[in-house]
This record gives C-alpha cells, sequence and structure tokens, in this order.
C-alpha cells in the first residue's frame, strides 16, 4: 500500500483554492498538477483509489485500473454502459456510498486508499458540517492525497475561484497519475475519429431541433427540474451536437443555480421538439417509455406536447461522464435528436485500449 501523506495546506472554502506539494517519509517518484490541488507528489503509482463519481470512475477504467474502492453514489455511476464494450465489464458489489445524507470523513479510513481522485472543496463546501478543513488535512496526512476538481457542473459558487478542466484535460492528468499516458493518448485518437464522425452527421444550424433538458425523479411527474445545456463535462454530448436549448431564451433558469422547476403548462407553452429527463439511467428504454412516457400520454395537458405526441421523449444522459461513457451517450443522443443509426465508435479499439493493446 502506498503511502504519501502531506496535508494539503490553504484549503478554503471562500478561496477553493489549493497550491501545494504532499509530502512524505517516502521519496516522491513524481508530481502531477491540476487545479485546485496544486502540485501533488506521489512515491509510486497507486494501486488502490478513491473517485468522487462515476466521471473518473469511468476515466480510471478507461486507464486499465481496477475500479475505485468507493464513489460518492454507486447508483449513479451507470456501468451498464459498458455492456456496450466487448471484454469491459465493472462489478459495482461492495462498492464504498461516499454519501450518505452527508459525509463521514471514517469511510476514507476503512477504504484505505492510495489516492483521492476528489476535489476538496466538494467535500468542505457542500458538506461543511460533516467534513472540515482540517478531516481533509488529517485524511492526506494519515491516508493518501486528494487529486480532482469538480468537472461536472459549473454551477458552484466556490468553484469560481480555480479553473475547470474539460473531460480530456482531467482524463489527461489522472493519465499522469496512473501513468498511463500512451493509453490515454490512445484514447485522444479514438475521441478525435468520434469527434470527426459526430460533426458530419450534424445538420445546418436551422435544423437542429430544440430540446428541453429536466431531472424526473421518482413521483414527481408534473414538476421537474430544468437543466439549461451549458459548460461543465454533464452536457458534452449537447454541446458536440449542437442542438438548440429550448430554455435558453427563456425565463427558466438553471435547476443547479436556483433549485426552480417548470412544470406542464410552462412546457407546453415553450413546446420543446425533443424532451429529455434525466435521472432515468437505471432504466432500459422499454422500462422509461413505461414508467415515464406513459404518464405524459396519460396527462390532459402533457399530452398536448410535441415532444410527446412525435413520440420523441427520451433519457437525458448521466450527470458523470467519463471517456467510455460519453462515446457511447454520445452515439445514442446522435440517434434520439438525428436518427443517426450507424456506429460513430470503434467499439473493439475501446475494448483494445482498455485491455492493454493500444
Amino acid at each position: 500500500m502506498l503511502r504519501t501523506g502531506g496535508a494539503i495546506a490553504g484549503i478554503s472554502a471562500m478561496a477553493g483554492c489549493l497550491d501545494s506539494i504532499g509530502s512524505s517519509e517516502d521519496e516522491i517518484e513524481y508530481t502531477v498538477s491540476m487545479p485546485p490541488v496544486g502540485e501533488v507528489g506521489f512515491p509510486g503509482v497507486p494501486e488502490t483509489w478513491v473517485a468522487n463519481n462515476g466521471s473518473w470512475a469511468d476515466m480510471g477504467i478507461a486507464l486499465g485500473q481496477d475500479p475505485p474502492e468507493g464513489v460518492w453514489l454507486p447508483s449513479r455511476y451507470h456501468t451498464q454502459y459498458y455492456d456496450e464494450i466487448p471484454d469491459v465489464s465493472v462489478d459495482k458489489e461492495g462498492m464504498t456510498q461516499l454519501s450518505d445524507d452527508g459525509v463521514d470523513p471514517e469511510k476514507f479510513y476503512k477504504m484505505d486508499g492510495d489516492v483521492h481522485v476528489i476535489d476538496p472543496n466538494f467535500l468542505t463546501n457542500r458538506f461543511s458540517d460533516d467534513i472540515s478543513e482540517s478531516d481533509i488535512e488529517d485524511i492526506e496526512n494519515d491516508i493518501a492525497p486528494f487529486f480532482g476538481n469538480s468537472i461536472f457542473s459549473t454551477g458552484y459558487q466556490w468553484h469560481e475561484d480555480y479553473s475547470y478542466l474539460s473531460l480530456y484535460e482531467a482524463f489527461g492528468k489522472l493519465a499522469e497519475v496512473f501513468q498511463e499516458t500512451e493509453r490515454y493518448e490512445a484514447f485522444v485518437e479514438v475521441h478525435d475519429e468520434f469527434q470527426s464522425n459526430v460533426e458530419e452527421i450534424v445538420p445546418p444550424e436551422d435544423e437542429r431541433p430544440e430540446v428541453a433538458v429536466m431531472w424526473a425523479g421518482k413521483g414527481d411527474m408534473g414538476s421537474f427540474s430544468p437543466y439549461l445545456i451549458g459548460a461543465g463535462t454533464s452536457f458534452k454530448q449537447w454541446r458536440d451536437l449542437q442542438v438548440e436549448d429550448a430554455f435558453a431564451n427563456t425565463d427558466v433558469r438553471n435547476f443547479h443555480s436556483t433549485r426552480g422547476n417548470v412544470d406542464y403548462e410552462t412546457l407546453l407553452e415553450i413546446d420543446p421538439e425533443i424532451i429529455l429527463f434525466r435521472g432515468q439511467e437505471d432504466k432500459t428504454a422499454t422500462e422509461f417509455q413505461d414508467a415515464i412516457v406513459s404518464q405524459l400520454e396519460d396527462d390532459d395537458t402533457a399530452r398536448e406536447l410535441t415532444a410527446v405526441q412525435n413520440g420523441d421523449v427520451y433519457r437525458g444522459g448521466p450527470l458523470y461522464q467519463g471517456p467510455i461513457t460519453n462515446l457511447v451517450v454520445t452515439e445514442r443522443a446522435a440517434k434520439q435528436v438525428y436518427g443517426v443509426e450507424k456506429e460513430l465508435f470503434d467499439r473493439q479499439r475501446v475494448s483494445d485500449i482498455v485491455n492493454g493493446d493500444f
């Protein structure tokens, strides 16, 4: 088990910035830098690790690593996407759930990972009643460093003082941590080819549909949390497909910032061509149709929506995307909004890279 130790100095709920090199009794072999954690030292390649969410967990799998010991919510690490890729699978059984109406610092000691791929500001700002700056320092000194950036959403005020990273910028940083830069570069080639294929299927601007992205949870049909398509990795597929955001030119504001909702009447005024519901990735397309779409079809107001009448209500993709997940959900999204049926990336090539043939 590696021991990197080294409290990260200067965790600040106000500044949200960290800038120091982890220290340890072990000799540092290499360092990797990323905001907000600054320069972090490693005495050797981490063997076990903890991930903040499915974005980082997926990056680790893409880099040929064993699954993380824990993630924030295993239920939102949608490993069924790996069914699309030959000879790639992840078993979540026994994976620690970090979040339990808060976060218990003792869980980090039980997992005993070699690196915590988590933005420490996420913990100390969102869960200040549970975990403090001194807790972060203790975990670093006693177990291993933190190395992460909350990249999935740009809606956090505490993140305004340091840079976000794109999916592949973050992926490249993690590749440095695991000393897997060649494997990362192979993924970059796959992604570049994929992006070219995506660009080819995007229609002219005046032919792109207006889509409304919302969160639908259990039992809350009729009142939904709206998401405006913006920065952050969770919207990458919709940015790349260059769809029009149905909420962009309305008074509807992003749920992440306002915690507001939209109802059927508001949706009918906007009448988006396509409706996309998040929070439904645990369902198959058929299960989604039975559980969610059927309720819209049975409602007197909702059934008047163009998207409902045309059968254009779909699962809206996960909050957390890594490199493998992004390929799968972007291709699915292309089928949903543009009717594309061809494969946009080489699944066997992805499998080969994950399994070490690159």
